[in-house]
């Protein structure tokens, strides 16, 4: 790269730096205080989906299914990284549940062992408040053949079945 592209870049960066910051509402990125989602009159402010990462945001809205608004953790708990509660955005969702009329949470982080740790955590903080707190179905992908699928999600497919 010429010093000039580096220079060029490097002036991107902290532009980048200087103009995005964090929603106050949902934590997500943007350029404004409150991003595009949470100040729109149309989505439904009663379902909040939390998120681990805030491209978790870009896939869900490219569904073009979901209506609700968003909670993006920056992170998940993660103790072999030295990642606890306090070290992700919880306190700003326990905050918001409290504040405001939330009548459920969809906690969407991925299935994985850290992300099943903030689930089962965040679902222990969120009873009190009396919201439905659901997860992210598991299962079978689109296209996928059973005699390839692990035990586990073959399990939680079977779990999670629903009638047609």
């Amino acid at each position: 790269m010429s010093k000039e592209d580096a220079q060029r870049f490097a002036d991107a960066i902290m532009q980048a730096k200087s103009t995005v910051f964090t929603c106050k509402v949902c934590q997500n990125l943007t350029d404004s205080e409150i991003c595009p989602i949470c100040s729109n009159p149309n989505r439904d402010p009663g379902v909040i989906c939390v998120v681990a990462d805030p491209r978790d945001v870009l896939a869900f809205e490219r569904t073009r299914e979901y209506n609700g608004l968003y909670h993006v953790l920056h992170g998940v708990i993660s103790p072999m990284n030295h990642i606890g509660p306090d070290d992700i955005r919880i306190r700003e969702l326990l905050q918001r549940v409290a504040d405001t009329d939330v009548r459920e949470v969809i906690i969407a982080t991925n299935p994985d062992t850290e992300g099943e740790a903030t689930a089962m955590y965040l679902a222990r903080l969120l009873k009190p408040f009396g919201v439905a707190v659901t997860r992210l179905a598991y299962g079978i992908p689109v296209g996928g053949h059973l005699e390839y699928i692990d035990e586990v999600t073959l399990m939680r497919a079977l779990e999670g079945r629903r009638e047609i």
